[in-house]
This record gives structure tokens, sequence and C-alpha cells, in this order.
């Protein structure tokens, strides 16, 4: 092998490196995720699942945890109850979503307190989310999807629209920010003055 191809060898992996170690995805691709859950199965459901898990930076456990009593339909609001000693919050919720939230409201026939459930009537898993972000990953030919990648997509949105690390923060419930200043750091949006 030649020192150029040596080089270019190196500068493949790092590149490939690269890109295994981004573990977000950005709009378009959250949007053709979206698009995909709605043809599935569950596609109510599962829709609003990921739609909330990204509009709210929602880890797994929250996301199964949330009840009914936690979403305000006529204040158009949601109680996020942050886990890993985070700081829960109230979030706006969004027209869309509040009409996709009254949609899977309007087709249950139960009275049971969460806000995701199975067909079996139980809480969504923590394997059941993982399965579902994983078909519609896979039907949106995303490549693989996990959860937390959704959450991570969330905050780079947010730090790509030029709001502040203390705003990102406080809305993802991290105390420490260190935990968001990632986010920050690494925005595309930063360093489109440059040029």
């Amino acid at each position: 092998m030649t020192d150029r191809q040596r080089v270019k060898s190196d500068g493949d992996s790092a590149a490939d490196a690269h890109e295994r170690a981004r573990n977000y995805l950005g709009q378009a691709q959250i949007d053709r995720l979206l698009a995909a859950e709605k043809k599935g199965r569950h596609g109510i459901r599962d829709h609003l699942l990921i739609l909330m898990m990204f509009r709210h930076g929602l880890r797994v456990s929250e996301a199964i945890t949330l009840r009914r009593k936690d979403v305000d339909l006529a204040q158009s609001r949601v109680w996020i109850t942050r886990l890993k000693n985070g700081l829960s919050v109230e979030q706006p919720i969004p027209g869309d979503e509040l009409r996709a939230i009254r949609r899977w409201l309007a087709k249950r026939d139960d009275t049971l307190p969460w806000l995701f459930v199975s067909e079996r009537s139980q809480p969504l898993t923590r394997q059941a989310v993982s399965y579902i972000i994983g078909t519609a990953a896979k039907r949106g030919d995303l490549g693989r999807v996990h959860p937390h990648m959704v959450r991570h997509s969330f905050g780079f949105a947010l730090a790509n629209k030029g709001n502040d690390l203390r705003l990102i923060q406080d809305y993802l419930g991290h105390r420490d920010p260190r935990h968001t200043a990632h986010y920050t750091r690494t925005a595309a949006a930063r360093f489109d003055s440059l040029w």
C-alpha cells in the first residue's frame, strides 16, 4: 500500500467513525420517521409517541410513564416528570400534537391512567418503544435508530434554532449544564455566519 493510499484509507475510517458517532437525526429524518410510523399497525398511537418523545425530549422511561392526567387539553400543556434527578416542567403542546393526542384518546375505549397503552391494556414497555422506533426507522429507510436518538435529535434541533444553553437545559430537565453543552457546541447554525 502506498503512502497516499494509506492516508486515504485512514481518512475514510475517520469519516466513518464520525458518522457512527452521530447519535441524532436531522429534522428531515425526524419527519421521515414520523411519516413512516403513521403507516404502522398502531399508527395513531405510535406516531404520537414518537412526536411527543421528539417535541418534549422524552427519555423512553418518561414517555411510558406519562399519564392522561399529565395532559391538559384545555390549556394545551403537558406536565413532564423528568427522571434521573431531572427538573420536571410544564411544557406547551403545539396544535398538531394536540390534535394527535385528541385522535388517540378518541380511539380508546378504556379508562386506564397511562397515555400510551398496549393492546393488552398495559403501559408500553421500554422494549416495545424500541421496537416501534426501530420498525419505523426501517420503514423510513433510516438505518438503525434507537429511542434515545430521538431525545438527542430534539436537543440538536433546539440548538440549531439558536436557542441558548440555559433554555435547552431547562427544557430537557438537565440539572448540570455539562449534559446540555454538547448540543450547543456542535450546532451547525453556530457556523452559518462564518461564510
